[in-house]
């Protein structure tokens, strides 16, 4: 059962954060860097965008408290925006937003790499939901982070080979992978938004 947990959270952040999609990008805002300019690069992104997402894995579900918000609605309403990312995903719109975002710059670490594009409201939704379907269990929200640190993990070898993976899968290869990973992020985020039915008392 917590393995099958795990997998859950694993795919979950996999296909929001989508280490793969990342790669390419990553080339595009560093290009004139050097090996090791590109690699600072990618570890300051990734512990930014780390830390971002524990804030809202450890503190969301709190101010969410404060500010007069239940974890079903929240569940229900990120279901929803899960699923437009989804949609994006699907039509390649999110692609197109994201090389938007991903304009050059002296140090992209901060922005636009950790935010928004690793750590964007779909990935600080996602962490919020799925540490709070373990509030008060120490050891769920433990096998969560884990498992952000280990995709982030694989974002950080992505950034790094990402000359190689854009060569490896092309353009189309890309943006299938991409519409793969939105169909299972659609399936994901209908579940949020039927789990959040059932925590207000409407059984399906």
């Amino acid at each position: 059962m917590e393995l099958d947990l795990a997998i859950t959270a694993f795919v979950s952040l996999f296909v929001i954060i989508d280490p793969i999609g990342l790669a390419p990008l990553f080339v595009a805002v560093t290009q004139g860097n050097t090996k090791a300019q590109r690699r600072g690069i990618a570890i300051r992104a990734c512990l930014v965008g780390f830390g971002i997402l524990a804030i809202f894995g450890l503190a969301g579900e709190a101010v969410l408290s404060v500010i007069g918000i239940g974890m079903p609605a929240f569940r229900i309403s990120g279901g929803l925006l899960l699923f437009l990312t989804a949609i994006e995903m699907l039509f390649e719109k999110r692609t197109q937003r994201r090389e938007n975002q991903a304009e050059p710059a002296p140090d992209p670490s901060v922005f636009p790499l950790a935010m928004p594009l690793i750590a964007g409201p779909g990935a600080m939704t996602t962490m919020i939901l799925l540490t709070g379907q373990y509030s008060g269990d120490v050891a769920g929200q433990a096998m969560v982070f884990g498992v952000m640190t280990m995709v982030l993990t694989l974002v950080f070898i992505m950034f790094l080979a990402g000359n190689l993976i854009e060569r490896i899968l092309g353009h189309t290869g890309i943006n299938l992978i991409t519409r793969l990973f939105g169909m299972f992020l659609a399936a994901l985020s209908v579940q949020f938004v039927i789990d959040g039915i059932r925590d207000i008392g409407l059984g399906i």
